[in-house]
């Protein structure tokens, strides 16, 4: 699936003070916050969201007095869906996606070489993959955040300086207009904001990763292509198949839903076109012509060219600034994770600075999420490259070859993702097997299912609720001691007993209505799941004798972080 990204960022000259603080010519005073997060993308949104929610006092700085009204991102999976539904967005979600039914790639003569149906229910208990609309979902999220309470929302405000500290950092902003200074009387505003964190969430062009000394690795893919997004005037049109791939050598083209009512369009640009000749509407209009479409009976929404790339930073902590989204990786579109992977960062970001911030775990805790989340990333942009390979291929001869590659792979039930390796965690904060290798099923991403729980139905999530959770066969309280009954609830783990009994209706009770969890188990050979906040599983236990040691487990790993925090 396809999504586009717009790149922000800062570009502005400072004053900078004895000290390191930029001096503020027009200074309005102080601000404390716990965290501070630049970019009010989705991604800097939802991180902020997320601290919000746990009880954080979070300012979420963004340069754009308004938000970008135009479509970028237009995919998302199964597991962001989950983690935007946990942020309170549940209901909201239809409202501005829909499920993408299909996705289908032909060559340049109409043959059909892949074919590909996603599932209404997937492994996250949501679509597997869905469109929309990008400005919707980020009104969605920017609504959620001025509602969390904690979350102040600093618009017209570009980060401009840092200075950091062994205590915290000190953030100089300066007001805007987005594109450049407010001026007021000539003088331009300033604030210098405080806080023990600085998530970078703002863009490829990052001015928090400015200022640290993280090197970018570059995979070297590079292609500019025209993105297109329109809407059609008839609302009944269909579109067959919804989601087209046309891997055609003289003008590899995209054509895919771009959310309720929307559509979308790409061309890749061949050697020696020009990306501003292109790129005009008068051009797209000649483009868009062979699928029926002209000024009469559409809108032409938005017309751009991208310069698809694959890179990532090395290191995405660096004391106290640590980056997410695109200033920490960017990819092509092909395989829709583009967005996918900035939320992903979100989630697994926060708990871990709650952890730290609450002072039941140590900072190098962080360093698990350069860890767990860049080889995670590193799959998504392998998998983007190589179906941007498949895909970008201008010259006939090779596309041949690659036609006939596929359409007997198709013959044979096969596809180009057949070796690709699943999504999951390989290391970082996970149970270890004794020669240091994640103990399975730690580092899996853990089902959803529909269950009832203290009169609330629905999936685990809105019924339950988010955070860590001890899920048993048994009940887990019976396996462990008072201590460590005593360390679950300080740290909000909640134990809960996994039935299939529809009569059973104790406080721990997880009525498994589908059979979803019991299935899981069973597939995996365990009794209890030890589940990370991000839904991926910290460890098993395959009997009740073992969940005490599980929960041993993840003690240990948090005091060893906090002890080696202090000794450093």
């Amino acid at each position: 699936m396809h999504e586009n990204h717009t790149d922000t960022g800062t570009d502005s000259a400072t004053v900078t003070a004895p000290g390191g603080v930029q001096a503020a010519a027009d200074d309005i005073g102080d601000d404390a916050y716990d965290v501070l997060v630049i970019g009010a993308g989705p991604v800097g949104l939802t991180t902020a969201i997320q601290l919000g929610a746990r009880g954080w006092r979070v300012g979420l700085v963004e340069r754009w007095p308004h938000a970008y009204p135009l479509p970028r991102a237009v995919v998302f999976d199964h597991e962001v869906a989950r983690i935007l539904a946990s942020l309170g967005l549940a209901d909201a979600l239809p409202t501005f996606s829909e499920p993408a039914a299909d996705y289908e790639w032909r060559n340049g003569t109409g043959e059909t070489l892949l074919r590909l149906a996603f599932e209404n229910t997937g492994h996250s208990g949501w679509p597997t993959m869905n469109i929309f609309t990008q400005p919707q979902l980020e009104g969605a999220l920017e609504a959620q955040a001025r509602r969390t309470s904690g979350v102040e929302v600093l618009r017209g405000w570009e980060a401009t300086d840092l200075a950091e500290d062994a205590s915290g950092v000190s953030l100089t902003v300066a007001e805007s207009a987005g594109d450049e200074p407010v001026l007021r009387s000539g003088v331009r505003k300033r604030r210098t904001l405080r806080a023990q964190y600085v998530v970078g969430c703002d863009g490829a062009n990052s001015f928090v990763r400015s200022r640290m000394t993280t090197t970018m690795a570059d995979r070297g893919f590079q292609h500019d292509w025209l993105v297109l997004d329109v809407l059609p005037h008839d609302p009944d049109r269909v579109f067959t198949p919804r989601n087209l791939q046309v891997c055609d050598p003289l003008r590899p083209t995209t054509a895919v839903s771009g959310g309720p009512g929307r559509r979308r369009w790409e061309f890749m640009l061949l050697p020696g076109e020009s990306s501003a000749e292109f790129g005009s509407a008068e051009n797209a209009w000649r483009l868009l012509a062979a699928w029926d479409l002209h000024p009469g009976n559409a809108t032409l929404e938005r017309h751009t060219v991208y310069t698809f790339r694959a890179r990532w930073a090395e290191n995405w902590r660096e004391g106290r600034l640590l980056l997410a989204g695109d200033a920490a990786h960017q990819m092509p579109p092909f395989a829709g994770q583009g967005m996918c992977s900035g939320i992903r960062d979100a989630a697994n970001l926060t708990w871990k600075l709650d952890l730290v911030l609450h002072g039941d775990a140590g900072e190098t805790l962080l360093d698990t999420y350069t860890t767990e989340r860049s080889q995670h990333l590193q799959h998504a942009i392998e998998l983007s490259v190589f179906l941007g390979g498949i895909i970008c291929e201008p010259d006939p001869t090779a596309a041949a070859l690659r036609d006939a590659r596929m359409l007997a792979d198709r013959k044979d039930g096969r596809g180009p993702l057949a070796d690709m390796p699943p999504q999951m965690l390989t290391g970082g904060l996970l149970r270890q097997a004794p020669d240091g290798t994640p103990k399975a099923p730690a580092g899996q991403l853990d089902c959803q299912g529909r269950v009832r729980f203290r009169g609330r139905t629905g999936l685990f999530d809105q019924a339950v609720g988010s955070g860590f959770a001890l899920l048993a066969t048994e009940d887990p309280r019976a396996a462990l001691d008072d201590e460590a009954l005593g360390w679950c609830e300080r740290l909000g783990i909640r134990l809960l007993r996994l039935t299939g009994d529809p009569a059973a209706n104790g406080p721990a009770d997880v009525v498994d209505l589908d059979g979803t969890y019991s299935s899981h188990l069973e597939r995996c050979g365990q009794g209890a799941l030890l589940l990370r906040p991000d839904h991926y599983v910290f460890g098993g236990a395959s009997r009740k004798e073992e969940v005490s040691g599980l929960v041993a487990a993840l003690r240990q790993e948090l005091t060893v972080s906090a002890a080696v925090s202090q000794a450093g």
